[in-house]
C-alpha cells in the first residue's frame, strides 16, 4: 500500500503538471515546447523509483548486501564525475569490455593519408574483383568513426567490402585548444576534397562515391554544393545521407537547447577553452531522451550497485570527441539559429556562394522514423533541394540504431512511398 500510494500519487503529479502546462494561453509554439521539456524533467527527476527510500527493489538489494549496493554505487558514481564535464555522464556500458581495434573496429584496413585533421582509412579488400569508382565515407565528427565498423556482423564497411566496394573513411581527429579556428570550409577542404584528392592518387580514380551519416552529411552536402559551384561535380558520382539534416527548420528536440541567449553563451565558452567539450554535448544529448538514457543507468549504477553490461554502441557513444570553437558556433549559428544551408547563395565557403538546389548529382536519403536527432520530417524537406534524381527511403527505430542495422537481422522494416 505504501509504494501503491507513492505511485499513484506521481501519476497525480505529473498528470497535473501537463495539464498546467496545456492549459497556458498565449504561448509560442518555440516557448511551449522548451517549457514541456523542462517540465518533462522535472517530472522524470522526481520519480520514486530515483531515490533509495522509495524504490521498493533498492531497498530490498540494500537489505540483502547490508549496504554494499550503495558502496559499489558511490565508487561508480566517483568514477563518472571524474569522466564528466557538465552534469554527470553515466556510464552506459561496462568501459573495460571493448578495445578499439581487439574486439570493434577490426575491418582490416590501414591509414593511407594524414593531414592536421583526419587520418583516411582505406580497407583491405575482400572480394577477387572490385567495383571501379572507390566509395568514402565522411561519418560525423561529434563521435569517433567506428560507428560503421563495431563488431563483424554489425559492421556496415565490411559488409560494403564484402559487396565488391573499395571503401575508404574518414577518421577525424579530437580537437584541442590548438584547433580553435578550425573552420567549417577546413572541414571540408581538409576532410572530404582532401579525401578525394588523396583517393586518386592511391587509386587513380577522378571520382568517388559519397557516404555520409549525421552532420557529415551535412558537411558532404556542403562540399557537394561546393564541387557543383566550382564546376567539379563530376568528382562525385552518387552520394548518400544517412540522417542528415540539411534545412534546419524544425531541429526537433535539440531546438530546446538552441536560441540566441544560449548560443552566445556556448559560444563564450568556447572562446575560453577553444573547443566544446565532447561530454558536455554527450549529457545534453542523453537529455532529450533522459529515462531510457540517463536515469534508468542512474538506478542500476549508482541505487542498485551494478555494472552496466557490455553493449558495443553504447560504448561508441560515451566514446565522445571534442568540437572546434570557429566550426560549432558557425555550425550552431549558420544552419541551426538561421537555417541558411537552404538559402541560394545563403552560405559562402572560401569564397564561393553555394546552392543546393544546383546539385545534380544522383542523392540517396536514408533517415529513421523514431530519429530525434534529425527528425525524418525535417530530413524530408533535404531531399526535396537537389535538381537531380533523388530517392528517399524511411526506414525504422532512431538516429543511431536504425542505420546500424544490419540485413541479416531484419528487425526494421522501411517505406520507399
Amino acid at each position: 500500500p505504501f509504494y501503491l500510494s507513492l505511485m499513484q500519487q506521481y501519476l497525480l503529479f505529473s498528470q497535473s503538471v501537463d495539464e498546467l502546462i496545456a492549459g497556458l494561453d498565449g504561448l509560442d509554439d518555440a516557448s511551449r515546447r522548451n517549457l514541456t521539456f523542462y517540465a518533462r524533467q522535472l517530472v522524470s527527476a522526481m520519480s520514486p523509483s530515483n531515490f533509495i527510500s522509495t524504490n521498493p527493489e533498492v531497498v530490498k538489494r540494500t537489505l540483502e548486501t547490508r549496504g554494499q549496493n550503495l558502496l559499489d554505487g558511490l565508487t561508480r558514481l566517483r568514477e563518472d564525475l571524474a569522466n564528466s564535464s557538465e552534469g554527470i555522464n553515466v556510464a552506459m556500458t561496462d568501459r573495460q569490455a571493448f578495445a578499439v581495434g581487439e574486439n570493434i573496429a577490426v575491418t582490416p584496413g590501414s591509414v593511407v593519408f594524414e593531414n592536421e585533421l583526419i587520418q583516411l582509412i582505406q580497407y583491405a579488400p575482400a572480394t577477387e574483383t572490385v567495383f571501379k569508382t572507390p566509395l568514402l565515407i565522411v561519418p560525423p565528427w561529434i563521435n569517433k568513426y567506428y560507428i560503421l565498423d563495431l563488431r563483424e556482423d554489425n559492421s556496415l564497411v565490411k559488409w560494403l567490402v564484402d559487396q565488391g566496394h573499395t571503401v575508404f573513411l574518414i577518421s577525424w581527429r579530437n580537437p584541442g585548444p590548438e584547433q580553435h579556428d578550425v573552420t567549417w570550409a577546413d572541414y571540408m577542404q581538409m576532410g572530404p576534397i582532401a579525401a578525394m584528392e588523396a583517393i586518386e592518387r592511391a587509386c587513380g580514380e577522378k571520382s568517388v562515391n559519397l557516404v555520409s551519416y549525421c552532420v557529415g552529411g551535412t558537411l558532404t552536402a556542403s562540399t557537394v554544393a561546393y564541387l557543383t559551384s566550382t564546376r567539379r561535380a563530376r568528382k562525385v558520382k552518387s552520394v548518400t545521407y544517412m540522417a542528415t539534416l540539411q534545412d534546419f527548420r524544425d531541429p526537433g528536440d535539440i531546438g530546446v537547447f538552441l536560441n540566441e541567449a544560449v548560443v552566445q553563451g556556448i559560444e563564450r565558452s568556447m572562446q575560453l577553452k577553444g573547443y566544446l567539450d565532447g561530454r558536455s554535448m554527450a549529457y545534453t544529448f542523453n537529455l532529450l531522451r533522459e529515462n531510457d538514457l540517463f536515469w534508468s543507468f542512474f538506478v542500476n549504477n549508482y541505487l542498485k550497485g551494478e555494472v552496466p553490461a557490455a553493449f558495443d554502441l553504447l560504448y561508441w557513444n560515451t566514446d565522445g570527441t571534442n568540437l572546434p570553437a570557429a566550426t560549432h558556433g558557425w555550425y550552431l549559428r549558420h544552419l541551426y539559429l538561421e537555417n541558411r544551408l537552404v538559402e541560394p547563395g545563403g552560405i559562402e565557403l572560401d569564397g564561393v556562394k553555394i546552392d543546393l538546389r544546383k546539385v545534380s548529382t544522383p542523392s540517396y536519403f536514408v533517415s529513421t522514423k523514431e530519429d530525434h536527432i534529425a527528425k525524418w520530417n525535417s530530413t524530408y524537406h533535404g531531399a526535396l533541394l537537389p535538381k537531380g534524381p533523388v530517392t528517399f527511403v524511411l526506414g525504422g527505430s532512431g538516429h543511431i540504431a536504425g542505420i546500424v542495422n544490419p540485413p541479416h537481422k531484419q528487425k526494421y522494416g522501411y517505406w520507399i512511398n
